[in-house]
């Protein structure tokens, strides 16, 4: 899964834990919790969903690499690339 795409599932579920914010204008250096003024339960939601859509678990000490969209594009991007090579579909 490339980059592109990561963003577009991160996108969408950013859409439904916060379907008031458009996510397309939230700049990429910004808080996610502040921008979609969502709370830690909010943002709990939005970890789950990512594990299942792309079935990587964020330990909770690593939560705060997802606080920005470019660092959770990041983060997500170098999970994925391990997962795929730890089943050997990279």
């Amino acid at each position: 899964m490339n980059r592109d795409e990561l963003k577009r599932v991160l996108l969408e579920e950013i859409a439904n834990v916060a379907p008031e914010v458009d996510p397309a204008t939230v700049p990429e250096d910004a808080d996610l919790r502040e921008a979609l003024d969502i709370d830690s339960i909010s943002f709990l939601n939005l970890v789950i969903a990512l594990n299942g859509r792309l079935g990587v678990n964020v330990p909770e000490l690593d939560y705060p690499k997802l606080r920005e969209l470019r660092g959770a594009l990041d983060y997500l991007a170098a999970a994925v690339a391990r997962r795929s090579d730890t089943f050997g579909l990279a």
